[in-house]
């Protein structure tokens, strides 16, 4: 199965993960300073900034697309649990 690394550069850990694996797993896991209100009802609390790699990410879908307009989003932006890691490749980020 293919992996890739998301390094979560406010902490300074970089973790393998599986292809699939949505980055808000993993940044619940490993502590980092992403937060997320979507379990209340809160969309688009779980913004991330994504410093390289964005092409080792999975396509925004439509609603995604739509909460980072609503958000006034950068391009370099993406929601933390839409984002699945796509593998052989690195992705750093941090919280916006």
């Amino acid at each position: 199965m293919a992996k890739g690394k998301l390094t979560f550069t406010d902490i300074g850990v970089t973790v393998n993960v599986p292809a699939g694996t949505r980055v808000i797993e993993v940044s619940e896991k490993v502590g980092a300073g992403i937060i997320y209100g979507c379990r209340e009802g809160d969309c688009g609390t779980c913004l991330m900034r994504v410093e390289s790699g964005m092409e080792f990410l999975s396509e925004p879908t439509a609603l995604e697309d739509k909460v980072l307009k609503e958000n006034m989003a950068g391009k370099d932006m993406r929601l933390a649990c839409q984002a699945q890691v796509l593998g052989e490749g690195e992705v750093k980020l941090r919280p916006a």
